[in-house]
């Protein structure tokens, strides 16, 4: 099983954001399940984190997709790895989590009032996929 996390800048609308939302979610489901792809994918603050799992050539080709997509920008890979179990989002083609206060407070540890992705190094990164991992999926 290959993983793959990015961090990026939305470049959504106000007035469009829950739209366009709702669009990259319902891309994903949809694409996703045809390459077999499991992840989770945050926004908060006007930052996207995403984490992608699944073979690895799905999971790249699936990266060369997401780079292109104009709704966002200032893609930065925080790793790619194997890993050995299986996906941690085994039940979500793509899991949603937007503000949440456990979000919040794990950014606050870390020494930020918001949510940046860009934050996260090897240990912190493990960690805050495990939070993910256990917040409840949220709906828009």
């Amino acid at each position: 099983m290959y993983q793959l996390c990015y961090a990026s800048q939305a470049k959504f609308q106000p007035e469009t954001l829950l739209q366009d939302l709702r669009d990259i979610l319902s891309e994903a489901r949809d694409f996703n399940v045809k390459l077999k792809i499991k992840g989770v994918l945050c926004y908060a603050d006007g930052c996207f984190f995403q984490c992608l799992e699944g073979e690895q050539d799905s999971v790249l080709n699936l990266l060369n997709k997401i780079e292109k997509d104009q709704r966002h920008s200032d893609l930065t890979i925080l790793s790619q790895q194997y890993i050995l179990s299986d996906s941690h989002f085994s039940d979500w083609s793509m899991k949603y989590i937007g503000r949440h206060s456990q979000v919040h407070h794990y950014f606050e540890q870390l020494g930020s009032s918001k949510f940046n992705p860009l934050l996260l190094q090897h240990e912190s990164l493990q960690h805050f996929l495990q939070l993910l991992y256990l917040i409840p999926e949220q709906q828009l």
